[in-house]
C-alpha cells in the first residue's frame, strides 16, 4: 500500500481500517467508553458531564459561550440544560450584562456531584496516562492541537 506521502498517495485510498477519521473515531469510542462507565453511575451522560466540567469553579457562563466551549450545537444545548435543570444540576437567570442572553450555572448540588465524580475521572487519565506514557500522551495533545490549528487556518483561507 503507498504511504500517504508518495506520489501515489494522491490516487489512493488507504484501507478504511488505516484511515486517519476511522483510526480517530476507533480510538474516541475507546477513550470515550472509559468515561462513559463513570457517567453512568452518576446517571449522566457525555455532554452532561461537558457541561459540569465546562462550569466546575466558574460563576456561570453565557449559553452560547457554554455551548461553544463544549462543542455542543446550541439547540442540543438548549435540550441538554433543561434537563440538567430539571434534575436540579443548573440555573439559568438572564445576563445582568446583556438582557437578551441567558447564563447558567451550577447549583450547589451539581458542585458535590462534580467533586465526588472528579476521583473517578482522574483515575481513567492516569490509566491512559500508564498506556502511552506522559510524554507521548502530552505529544499525543500537541499533534491533535496542530492538527486542528492547521486544519481550521486552511479552511479560513480556503472558504
Amino acid at each position: 500500500m503507498a504511504s500517504p506521502l508518495s506520489p501515489d498517495a494522491s490516487r489512493l485510498l488507504r484501507d478504511l481500517t488505516h484511515s486517519l477519521p476511522m483510526a480517530l473515531l476507533r480510538t474516541r469510542e475507546a477513550v470515550v467508553q472509559r468515561f462513559r462507565r463513570v457517567l453512568s453511575r452518576y446517571d449522566l451522560t457525555e455532554q452532561q458531564w461537558r457541561v459540569l466540567r465546562a462550569l466546575d469553579g466558574k460563576g456561570g457562563l453565557e449559553i452560547s459561550a457554554l455551548a461553544e466551549q463544549c462543542r455542543i450545537l446550541l439547540p442540543s444545548m438548549t435540550g441538554i440544560l433543561r434537563r440538567m435543570e430539571g434534575r436540579g444540576l443548573v440555573w439559568r437567570e438572564a445576563n445582568r450584562a446583556d438582557g437578551r442572553s441567558m447564563r447558567v450555572a451550577l447549583t450547589e448540588r451539581a458542585q458535590a456531584l462534580v467533586e465526588q465524580i472528579k476521583p473517578e475521572v482522574v483515575a481513567v487519565y492516569a490509566e491512559i496516562e500508564r498506556i502511552l506514557g506522559q510524554e507521548k500522551l502530552e505529544l499525543l495533545y500537541t499533534l491533535l492541537e496542530e492538527l486542528e490549528r492547521g486544519l481550521a487556518q486552511g479552511e479560513a483561507s480556503n472558504p
